[in-house]
């Protein structure tokens, strides 16, 4: 009896401390993921250039980032992860996107490969959205999807005057700078002072101001352009961040 309320003991001892453990390996794991994901970025860039050679080394880089990640997380999960069943099933999936975009990319076939690779950035999306995990790139994706809907407006004949028109547009706009606000604080104090993502947080702000005004004096013209620089913004934030 002596022995098995030491042995108690020592677990409940232990047990706070390995929770803590597996709960700080999430930033780990959000580091590493952010280095893969990295790479994902600047291998889409080229693509979508066209820039096939370039892309085939950061498509490398990616694979070696992507191995470590596996050798270390694929059967060790975070404790925050407990329960999701895309965990498991992540490893293989990003392995076999992995592999198709790179025959894609063989076959000069650019945009597939382009495709597979934006699919991995949905599935590390949906993977810490099922687990409410929250990170910078996952803001970035909802702000790009926010500008697609914005950018349904991006019409020289739109018809300012109309009343419904001028709500959906301002109501697109409001919902694409409250996501840009929430970039803003999501992002790490070392981020948020990087002059370039000031650029484009506090560049995409200013356009935005401009959105009431092309409202008010109904000028599809300059919400056009409006539209033309939150678009270059919110490609740029994807670019980087995304």
């Amino acid at each position: 009896m002596l022995c098995r309320l030491a042995l108690l003991a020592c677990l409940f001892v232990a047990l706070p401390a390995a929770l803590a453990a597996r709960a700080d390996d999430l930033a780990d794991f959000n580091a590493a993921m952010e280095e893969v994901a990295g790479h994902n970025r600047v291998a889409i860039g080229y693509l979508r250039t066209g820039n096939a050679d370039l892309a085939s080394l950061e498509l490398d880089r990616f694979r070696k980032a992507w191995g470590r990640l596996s050798a270390r997380f694929a059967g060790k999960r975070p404790a925050a992860f407990d329960g999701n069943p895309l965990y498991g099933n992540l490893f293989t999936g990003v392995a076999t996107r992995l592999v198709g975009a790179d025959i894609m990319l063989q076959s000069t076939r650019l945009d597939a490969a382009r495709q597979a690779l934006i699919a991995v950035r949905g599935d590390f999306y949906d993977l810490r959205k099922a687990s409410g995990i929250v990170v910078l790139a996952d803001c970035v994706r909802d702000a790009n999807t926010a500008m697609d809907a914005f950018m349904a407006y991006n019409n020289r004949g739109l018809d300012l005057a109309r009343p419904e028109t001028a709500a959906a547009v301002a109501g697109a706009s409001s919902a694409y700078a409250t996501i840009i606000a929430r970039c803003d604080g999501i992002a790490g104090d070392k981020v948020r002072r990087e002059p370039e993502f000031r650029r484009l947080i506090d560049g995409a702000k200013a356009s935005l101001a401009l959105v009431p005004k092309a409202i008010d004096t109904r000028d599809a013209d300059l919400l056009h352009r409006v539209l033309i620089e939150l678009r270059s913004f919110d490609n740029l934030l994807a670019f980087r961040y995304g």
